[in-house]
């Protein structure tokens, strides 16, 4: 088929792989624009942009497509159709019926279950047991579309947003060849009204712990995190982020560190801290980060 591939970040890239991979032709890549990044500040093109770029295929980062431009120079492409994932941008009418058999997302989760931008964050913060992978014809709505095909998997007790989405991005380039395969023979599900959530993009602000939280919900908090934008504490003025936890068993004032290996009291009961990061610095495993921070047993991490 003749596609318009529409992506941005790293969940999109095995994706645009797999299309090419089974033979499918690109006529363009949509992504959005670079971004400034890095210690200089440069803009830096995101990872679907510069995957495409060396694959050799027309980029196009378009700050909107509801101007009559760029809608013109969209249906101008002649694509059978749009595949979209993680893409950025609201699509407005005129893109959706531009293509011969309209737009399909790829969306990560079981719908209508988390609707919306963080939709593998909001799985494990809310404690889902399972999650999976949608192809969805597009329509104007929030992720309202019918569902063409969909695939569930569990998440792992100690499963953080970084190995999900992994997981979920190499399903849905799986799933979007499948459904291309055999796009005449799916009917679509119109998605039920039951079970409509809503996964609201991540705020910094609910990323500081709350140690008087129960250890399920901190520990939740902290894999739902991890790696970004990363659930927080402050010990001596510095900021230390989380980006691996467990429950285990332990009881004390919420937010005492209870061992040298920082399992720490929560509201009810306790989570060992796997891996940190001091601000400026790299990810280390807890009995590496010990080393050098030495937070003493007794110290309280809610205080700062």
């Amino acid at each position: 088929m003749r596609i318009v591939f529409m992506g941005t970040p790293d969940f999109s890239v095995p994706v645009l792989d797999a299309l090419v991979e089974a033979g499918h032709e690109i006529a363009a890549v949509y992504s959005q624009p670079p971004r400034p990044a890095g210690r200089g500040k440069k803009d830096r093109p995101g990872p679907v942009h510069a995957r495409a770029e060396a694959l050799g295929f027309e980029v196009r980062t378009p700050l909107s497509l509801k101007i009559p431009e760029s809608q013109e120079a969209f249906a101008a492409l002649n694509a059978d159709i749009a595949v979209v994932v993680a893409y950025g941008l609201i699509l407005p009418q005129a893109i959706l019926d531009a293509p011969a058999q309209g737009c399909l997302n790829i969306h990560a989760s079981l719908l209508p279950r988390w609707r919306g931008a963080a939709p593998i964050h909001r799985a494990i913060m809310a404690g889902d047991a399972q999650t999976g992978v949608c192809i969805m014809q597009m329509e104007a709505g929030l992720d309202t579309g019918p569902v063409l095909l969909r695939e569930a998997l569990d998440i792992g007790a100690q499963e953080t947003t970084a190995q999900l989405h992994d997981r979920l991005s190499t399903m849905g380039a799986r799933l979007i060849v499948e459904a291309l395969g055999t796009l005449d023979a799916l009917a679509p599900q119109v998605q039920p009204v039951e079970g409509v959530t809503y996964a609201a993009k991540i705020d910094k602000a609910e990323a500081r712990i709350d140690w008087g939280l129960p250890a399920v919900q901190v520990d939740r908090l902290i894999r739902g995190l991890s790696p970004f934008p990363g659930a927080w504490f402050e010990h001596e003025g510095v900021r230390i982020k989380v980006l691996g936890s467990t429950c285990v068993e332990g009881a004390g004032r919420a937010g005492v560190v209870l061992s040298d290996t920082l399992h720490v009291a929560c509201g009810e009961g306790a989570v060992a801290l796997t891996r940190l990061q001091r601000a400026g610095k790299g990810a280390q495993d807890v009995d590496v980060f010990q080393r050098g921070a030495q937070i003493a047993v007794g110290t309280d991490l809610s205080k700062g």
